[in-house]
């Protein structure tokens, strides 16, 4: 089971009450309105984890069926020919999986096939899932908590993609095992944006730092000097929804990420970008123009409930790959999301993801 995050161990007590070493996803409640329970001990962990593990596992096949059944439509022949593998490459194009992607995992399956000498199609599936399992495992990855005090994490992403509710939700899950967090209202153009961070900020009972039509950056400096003074945990800062295509909008990006290096060295300690599983390739533009531009530490992919684009996850997988091949750092994917509760954002899992996208 993975964590929601990993926490650095310290030699010395903290000064404020610390969370313990991981976050397990079956400790949320089961609505963002539910009050704000005690930490969990391991015991109760568990023995409790079956149940909400299975929901999750349940959802995640359900929320990913518009993209599995396509590509699971490619195995129903009763032969393994040229006719299955290009039902199955449209079936991935068609899924945003990408051209490079698409074309990496049918050389490797050809080969699989080959060397294991299948000869029923439902088994070519099988391979199919291992070999997806394989290209998505670099994407995992845990939310480091606690080698800076306060961590401070920068999360941007276009307006509409799940940015601000995934802050709230991410928000719950630290505030519930201890960690003392303050939100920066650094979106201060959107309509409402300041009062939606402000809710979550309520109902996860931590404090938030924001200015009426303040600077954004500026919000962003106060909320890491008082992230500081207060000995808090964590410092997020909400960020406003920026399209990767608007050059101006970039900047001011750039210009809170140095910002937050100026209240504090070193920070941002995380840049996060949500995106909208809905937008398919977009959203893998998006990831491209993001990290361009700040430098990303890691994803959290929304909506993947109902869409017919998961594939892209495969698209991003590769594209990091490659990253990591010119001298960079992977960029993992902390979370996924497939719906509007607490717990259905959990943590990204390689295998569970290739097991419910080819149920």
């Amino acid at each position: 089971m993975f964590s929601f995050f990993r926490r650095k161990a310290s030699p010395a007590p903290a000064p404020q009450t610390t969370a313990p070493a991981a976050i397990q996803p079956d400790v949320s409640p089961t609505s963002p309105d539910a009050p704000v329970a005690p930490a969990t001990t391991e015991a109760s962990v568990a023995t409790n984890s079956t149940s909400p593990r299975t929901s999750w596992l349940s959802k995640l096949k359900q929320g990913l069926q518009r993209t599995g059944s396509s590509i699971a439509q490619a195995f129903t022949g009763a032969r393994i020919d040229d006719a299955l593998y290009e039902d199955l490459e449209s079936a991935l194009l068609m899924a945003d999986a990408g051209v490079a992607a698409t074309e990496h995992l049918l050389q490797a399956l050809k080969r699989r096939v080959k060397e294991t000498s299948t000869t029923e199609p439902a088994a070519v599936k099988g391979l199919l899932q291992d070999l997806l399992t394989d290209l998505l495992l670099p994407l995992e990855g845990g939310l480091h908590i606690g080698e800076h005090t306060p961590t401070v994490i920068m999360v941007a992403g276009v307006n509409g993609a799940g940015k601000t509710t995934s802050i709230g939700k991410l928000t719950r899950h630290l505030a519930e095992m201890n960690c003392r967090v303050l939100l920066a209202a650094a979106d201060t153009f959107r309509a409402a944006a300041k009062e939606q961070l402000a809710v979550w900020a309520d109902r996860n009972q931590v404090e938030i730092v924001s200015q009426e039509g303040g600077d954004p950056a500026a919000v962003c400096f106060d909320a890491v000097s008082a992230g500081k003074a207060r000995h808090c945990d964590v410092v997020i800062a909400d960020t406003a929804g920026r399209l990767a295509t608007q050059t101006h909008l970039m900047d001011e990006l750039r210009k809170i990420h140095r910002t937050l290096g100026r209240a504090m060295e070193g920070a941002p300690h995380e840049v996060l970008l949500v995106v909208d599983g809905n937008t398919g390739q977009n959203a893998m533009n998006q990831v491209k123009a993001f990290d361009e531009a700040l430098g990303l530490t890691g994803l959290v992919v929304t909506k993947l409930d109902g869409t017919a684009k998961g594939g892209v996850l495969a698209a991003i997988a590769l594209w990091s790959r490659e990253r990591q091949a010119r001298g960079g750092r992977t960029v993992p994917v902390y979370f996924i999301g497939v719906g509007e509760k607490l717990e259905d954002l959990q943590p990204f899992s390689a295998h569970e993801f290739a097991a419910a996208l080819l149920a």
